[in-house]
């Protein structure tokens, strides 16, 4: 009599609707023919195109972050401001400064620039 194996031989596959390797095609295999359905349903909008192309596009014009002339004393090194590279892009009027400083920046408020020259300093526009 010949003896039956305790481990299926099938692995849980069963034996009519075999398991092979990729009926349908590896992942998004399909998705505009055997596999669209599911596509439609859970992923719409995954095909196609949207809207207008733009050919020399600005990751971010509106970048602006400010900070005001009360500020200056404390961004100050030796007797210059540099807004760029403590992350500030244009400086406003509010506050009061007491000292005369160069400040560097690409955007300048006309009253921040009207107290930095009244208090002795000056104002380059840097690009």
């Amino acid at each position: 009599k010949r003896q039956v194996s305790t481990q299926s031989t099938w692995a849980g596959h069963g034996r009519v609707g075999k398991h092979r390797k990729h009926p349908a095609g590896r992942g998004n295999a399909g998705g505009q023919h055997h596999a669209r359905i599911n596509f439609d349903k859970y992923h719409p909008g995954y095909f196609g195109k949207v809207g207008m192309r733009k050919f020399h596009l600005k990751k971010n014009p509106a970048w602006r972050p400010s900070t005001n002339v009360d500020t200056l004393e404390t961004l100050a090194d030796n007797g210059v401001v540099d807004l760029l590279s403590h992350g500030y892009s244009k400086l406003l009027g509010n506050g009061k400064i007491s000292k005369a400083l160069t400040v560097k920046a690409r955007f300048v408020s006309k009253r921040a620039e009207e107290k930095v020259v009244a208090a002795g300093g000056k104002v380059e526009l840097v690009a």
